[in-house]
């Protein structure tokens, strides 16, 4: 199988490197150097092109920001190139080109293959490509949530299948039982708000108005309280139109325009423009006919009866009053009552709402106790098998005698769901509680990493669940930050020889202070500051031959030129090779 490679990194300006390149390689690099000499920044570069956090301590001083770049070869197809490409990114001759700059007031940009990404896309990437462990990655796994992870990911679909069963229950338990609270704890107040609602729908169905109401009766009520004049001019204008029966010499519209037609009538045959002026003064002489017609019809059914008018304002003060409350008009006014009968619908029918919602929980709670069930089951085969394998990967890594198994507990609640014929406290990720224990010799019982392993014995722990997870759920790249540290003497060697053994299925990069370890490398890069105390180009060097021996004996006693030390190195490399 083809997995993925770190190639390269350059640093700039990061910690107490100026300008570096590190050169990376399938198989095992180590990475050594004098204390300080920044080979931690090693790791922590690569964090940084993973999506870690980017913090502005580590700009070199005087500096406007510090910069990471890698190349990471991928293979085709791999779900970390459709995420790339997804997010913009292209292919660089099949490798990944990622960049992270940060400055030193604390801004934080990331590149993917020439495009610019939010910094979470390279965090989704970092857990298929490169698994990075350092002294804080082994404080996390004191934590007992990072405990059951671990299981969790080494049992693979033997948990993650009941786990996602049970994540749905446990959401939509979460959901009715919100939901449930709320109606029980705020009852009276959708008492209160129900009781409101009745009352104003009861008196918007006493007045029981009609859409357009409001604007009828304004218009009648302004024609009723002007009746009078109304009447008066109506009457006026049809005289003027007309004529006034009561004044027969009068002059009216109706009488000057049909004695105009008729003077016109009498000579149209004569012109065809005159005819035309005749035929629209008869047009004349009829719309005036009609407009006093209607005039006289208006004047007569006008209705000045004082009786209606009171009845007018009467009905257009009870609308008044509901528009006061209600709405800005009668149509709001409707709106209200039409929303409000939906929401007295949802209120009056909490009761049999809380009943619902109770036989949901009920049965959601009995599932969910099932589903527990079958995670705490499939977790204790899986932490069996676990166990058994980081015990026999301690063997190797000189802890023959010691002993790794799993307590996995529940704790008594109440108010949790029943498993077993027990009612326990329940989570996201189930009732279980899982514990790594660590009995480190025979007769000592287990207990807790936390409390019985030591720095040295905590580190090969680590290491052993890494092998563990590399055979069963791998990952393409390793980086260790001082795996070793409190290791020396046989287990220093052991723990070199398992990290060549893990490094024939994967990269694995290690950044070292025993040679011991250093020795197993396939490739040693050498870390050192030059007289001003910053780290160059020229300061990060692939060792090799006579080099090699020289670093590896300064690992060892301080003294490069020492022939005691350069004889142990050599011994070292050789059997580091015969054992390969």
């Amino acid at each position: 199988m083809v997995l993925s490679v770190l190639e390269e990194m350059r640093i700039r300006s990061l910690g107490v490197i100026d300008d570096a390149v590190v050169e990376l390689s399938p198989g095992f690099t180590a990475v050594t150097g004098e204390t300080g000499a920044g080979k931690t920044m090693v790791v922590t570069s690569l964090g940084l092109l993973l999506g870690g956090r980017a913090d502005p301590a580590l700009v070199r001083i005087g500096a406007k920001n510090a910069v990471v770049e890698g190349r990471i070869a991928v293979p085709d197809g791999a779900s970390a190139v459709v995420r790339a490409e997804e997010a913009g990114a292209e292919l660089d001759d099949g490798a990944l080109l990622i960049s992270r700059t940060v400055s030193a007031e604390g801004r934080s940009r990331a590149h993917l293959g020439g495009r610019s990404v939010p910094v979470g896309v390279l965090a989704e990437l970092a857990d298929e490509l490169v698994a990075v462990h350092g002294q804080t990655d082994q404080q996390g796994l004191l934590k007992l949530s990072r405990q059951r992870a671990a299981l969790d990911r080494y049992a693979g679909d033997a948990v993650a299948v009941p786990l996602a069963k049970y994540g749905e229950a446990y959401r939509r338990l979460r959901a009715v039982a919100v939901e449930l609270d709320e109606i029980v704890t705020r009852a009276r107040e959708r008492a209160q708000e129900a009781d409101l609602l009745r009352y104003g729908l009861d008196e918007i169905a006493a007045v029981e108005p009609r859409a357009g109401e409001d604007v009828e009766l304004a218009e009648e009520a302004e024609r009723l309280g002007h009746a009078e004049a109304l009447a008066s001019a109506a009457t006026a204008a049809h005289a003027a139109l007309a004529g006034n029966p009561e004044d027969p010499e009068g002059v009216d519209a109706s009488t000057l325009v049909a004695g105009a037609h008729r003077a016109l009538e009498a000579v149209r045959s004569h012109d065809p423009a005159l005819a035309a002026l005749a035929d629209r003064i008869g047009e004349i002489g009829i719309l005036l006919g009609d407009v006093a017609g209607e005039l006289a019809g208006y004047a007569d059914d006008l209705d000045a009866d004082p009786l209606r008018l009171a009845a007018v304002e009467e009905r257009r003060a009870a609308l008044t009053a509901l528009t006061r409350k209600y709405g800005e008009d009668i149509a709001s006014v409707l709106a209200w009552a039409e929303q409000g009968a939906q929401r007295l619908t949802e209120l009056d029918g909490d009761d049999e709402r809380i009943e619902e919602l109770t036989a949901e929980r009920d049965a959601l709670r009995g599932e969910l106790g099932g589903l527990a069930q079958a995670l705490t089951d499939a977790r204790q085969e899986a932490a069996e098998r676990f166990a058994a394998a980081v015990t026999a990967e301690l063997g190797s890594l000189a802890m023959p005698h010691a002993r790794v198994s799993f307590e996995i507990r529940q704790t008594e609640d109440p108010e949790g769901v029943e498993v077993g014929g027990r009612t326990v406290a329940y989570g996201p990720s189930g009732v279980d509680e899982v514990e790594l224990l660590l009995a480190p010799h025979p007769g000592a019982p287990p207990r807790p990493i936390a409390k019985g392993a030591s720095g040295g014995e905590l580190s090969r722990v680590m290491l052993a669940v890494e092998v563990v997870f590399a055979g069963t759920d791998p990952v393409p790249t390793y980086l260790f930050d001082e795996v070793d540290a409190g290791v020396g003497g046989k287990a220093a060697v052991e723990i070199g020889r398992r990290l060549a053994r893990l490094a024939r299925s994967a990269q694995v990069v290690v950044v070292t202070h025993l040679p011991q370890v250093a020795a197993f490398a396939d490739r040693q890069l050498l870390v050192e500051k030059t007289n001003d105390g910053s780290v160059t180009r020229s300061g990060v060097k692939v060792l090799e031959g006579e080099d090699r021996v020289r670093e590896l004996s300064r690992m060892l006693a301080g003294q490069e030129d020492s022939e005691t030390a350069r004889a142990h190195a050599e011994e070292l490399l050789a059997a580091a090779r015969a054992d390969a």
